[in-house]
């Protein structure tokens, strides 16, 4: 087999949805089906391959993103398992990042969940084609047609079913498919350790018409990306099934459509066909296209084609803390190969390491491998300087690949070791949890001296104390959970500043005068550079960026960062002699605090996207007390015998929800939620809030034009 024969058998996807959506079962199947496992881990047990942490076990949820390598029909596919819940939602990003397709799981009876919206949104992030498979199609309430409709409207897709389900709920027992035209039925009883057999028969005579319908539906979806196909129809042709998924291949890889498949991963059925979907219509790292990034001493844009024979690069998406091995980096490689033992350049750092081992991943399982070749995904041991989004080659200034964005942190908790002796340990943990979880955030207030811990969410910050109590085995004691406010402005002005300090040999000089104005919510820093006539020279502009930059970091009400602010740089003046880098960005700045101080600054809060799901006899007490909680209610919905609650909830209120709600509801409803946005916080709930650290802000000044 030559080595672009060996890369496009290769098919790198993640497993991703809405929590509780089945992903972790999902693949527990895969890998029995594909003879990696030799019996099926069950989630609720706590057997699961792929959920190895003890917290994943306890909880019964996925908490960080696990890969392993599998094979179907001679082709090798490795996967990562992600998590569902949204304090976890990096460990998708991250992951979305190096894959080249995803399988995104829909629950048949909840559908389209506000976390299926956020991982989908990630998915367009990047590219990335995906299949939907509709899981859960036994319980009572799956709805198949319902969730297609509900991933056209919600989604925005173009969603394609390839199969027709044969029964729903308890009756369901297999599907029709519709590329090949055959059914796909399955026992009434399975030996759960062995899967659930399957056989391949006839269309049943009822759902023939119905079948040949939706194929022809299909089809149609299919004739207008090939002329092929629309020729055949409009000959009233048999269209041979090669050419659909010929054809279904392409407009998949291209990200035009997404075939649809159906099934129960908990009771074996139809989890072969995602196998078949998988490799017949995701791309491998052959079909996507060549990976972007730009050099790293000239910052001009590169490509890098998937190609073996060129220079080794990779991409670090993950790095772990492994009481065996040490620090364990996650790899993708692009290009080129790489084998154990070589010397390699960290380009984003420009520092030189040496590869120690290369590891095969399964799940908490390593085994070692001589070499890493293009398209595969692979751990790295002995690399020191190291952190996640850094670019490895085998040739200094080769590439710096695009890093990987992470959002900000919404939830912070005072920590304090218990003793002394784990003072020390306690600063060392921090560290390593910090390079293994971008999302979580240490600092040292200035003022109280306590070391603060930052994260996504209540459980985020929970999981991060048990692995520090246990994991670690450092004693610490934690304070309750306080929201991570951030400050920006509602009006325009100008700041200026003049830097002049005279010393006995040269002084320094700097004068610079921007403006300040907010933009849309959530589009964090916008620099524009509006000089005329050379006033500041070129090569100081980046450092006046730098100096505005540092000022936001601080806010001017109560220290915290600033966002969503445009600053234009409009004027200044320089000398000769005296003008440096250093004394342009302490001159940025002081202009930037002064033009924050006369911008209106305000203290925004994280408003939280909620959707509850509660029995009709329970909304009214709901929403009342989700009102009594500021909250807004955007929507309701009815399904079957639930309400569905949409609203938008400061995450302030939310403290404490959870008990709250199973009270009202007798333990019957539950809960959603994911950060929406940062709202301005009312001025007397501000003060109330931030206590002393609060500064009221001064009356509101619009600059003059």
């Amino acid at each position: 087999m030559t080595a672009l024969e060996e890369i496009k058998i290769i098919r790198n996807i993640g497993i991703i949805a809405h929590i509780d959506a089945g992903k972790t079962t999902t693949t527990e199947r895969i890998l029995y089906y594909t003879g990696r496992n030799y019996k099926m881990g069950e989630v609720h047990e706590g057997t699961a391959t792929m959920d190895w942490m003890i917290q994943e076990q306890e909880r019964g949820i996925t908490i960080t993103s696990a890969a392993t390598t599998c094979s179907w029909r001679s082709f090798e596919i490795n996967i990562i398992d992600t998590p569902g819940h949204v304090d976890f939602t990096a460990e998708v990003e991250r992951s979305l990042r190096v894959l080249d397709g995803a399988v995104v799981i829909f629950c048949a009876v909840a559908g389209v969940q506000p976390q299926s919206e956020t991982v989908w949104r990630q998915a367009n992030k990047y590219h990335v084609p995906r299949i939907a498979f509709v899981n859960k199609m036994d319980r009572p309430g799956a709805n198949f047609s319902r969730v297609v409709k509900q991933i056209k409207e919600r989604l925005g897709s173009r969603p394609v079913p390839i199969v027709l389900p044969i029964g729903a709920e308890e009756k369901f027992s297999g599907f029709i498919d519709l590329v090949e035209m055959n059914a796909h039925v399955w026992a009434e009883t399975a030996d759960s350790d062995k899967g659930s057999k399957f056989q391949i028969c006839p269309i049943p005579e009822e759902l023939l018409g119905k079948a040949k319908e939706l194929r022809g539906s299909l089809l149609e979806t299919l004739s207008s990306y090939n002329d092929e196909i629309l020729e055949a129809l409009l000959d009233d042709k048999e269209v041979p099934v090669s050419l659909v998924k010929k054809v279904l291949r392409e407009v998949t890889v291209k990200g035009t459509v997404v075939p649809v498949l159906c099934g129960s991963a908990f009771k074996n059925k139809g989890v072969q066909a995602i196998l078949d979907a998988v490799v017949d219509y995701l791309p491998s790292p052959l079909d996507v296209p060549p990976i972007k990034g730009f050099h790293p001493r000239t910052n001009a844009p590169l490509e890098l084609p998937p190609d073996p024979a060129a220079p080794f690069s990779a991409l670090v998406f993950k790095i772990a803390t492994d009481p065996h091995v040490g620090k364990l980096a996650f790899l993708r490689v692009y290009s080129g190969s790489i084998s154990s033992g070589t010397q390699i350049f960290n380009s984003t750092r420009g520092e030189k390491e040496r590869l120690g081992r290369i590891l095969q991943l399964h799940a908490n399982q390593r085994q070692d491998i001589t070499m890493a070749k293009t398209g595969r995904i692979v751990g790295a041991v002995g690399l020191k300087k190291i952190a996640t989004g850094d670019t490895l080659t085998s040739q200094p200034e080769l590439i710096v690949l695009e890093k990987i964005t992470f959002p900000d942190t919404v939830i912070s908790v005072a920590i304090e070791p218990a003793t002394q002796a784990d003072f020390n340990k306690l600063a060392i943990v921090l560290n390593s949890l910090q390079e293994e979880d971008p999302t979580f955030k240490v600092k040292v207030d200035s003022e109280t001296g306590e070391t603060i811990i930052a994260g996504m969410g209540e459980l985020h910050l929970d999981i991060i104390v048990d692995r520090i109590t246990r994991e670690f085995g450092v004693k610490a004691h934690v304070g309750k959970p306080q929201v991570s406010y951030k400050e920006g402005i509602i009006g325009t002005a100008r700041g200026e500043y003049k830097h002049v300090k005279q010393t006995g040999g040269h002084g320094q000089y700097g004068h610079v005068v921007l403006e300040v104005q907010p933009i849309h919510r959530g589009k964090g820093f916008d620099f524009v550079n509006k000089l005329v006539g050379g006033s500041i020279p070129t090569q100081y502009v980046k450092s006046v960026e730098q100096g505005v930059k540092d000022a936001m970091n601080d806010g001017f009400l109560a220290g915290f960062p600033v966002v969503d602010v445009k600053v234009t740089l409009l004027d200044g003046s320089y000398h000769d002699v005296d003008s440096s880098d250093i004394a342009f960005k302490i001159a940025a700045f002081n202009a930037m605090k002064d033009g924050l101080s006369k911008a209106h600054p305000v203290i925004l809060e994280p408003v939280m996207k909620v959707e509850i799901e509660t029995p009709e006899g329970y909304m009214g007490d709901v929403i009342g007390n989700m009102q009594a909680r500021r909250g807004k209610i955007i929507n309701v919905e009815m399904r079957e015998e639930i309400r569905v609650i949409d609203c938008q909830t400061p995450l302030s209120e939310m403290f404490g929800y959870a008990t709250q709600l199973r009270s009202l509801s007798q333990g019957r409803a539950t809960y959603t939620m994911e950060v929406l946005c940062y709202d301005e916080l009312p001025e007397n709930l501000a003060e109330k809030a931030l206590g002393r650290n609060f500064r009221r802000p001064p009356a509101l000044q619009v600059a003059a034009g």
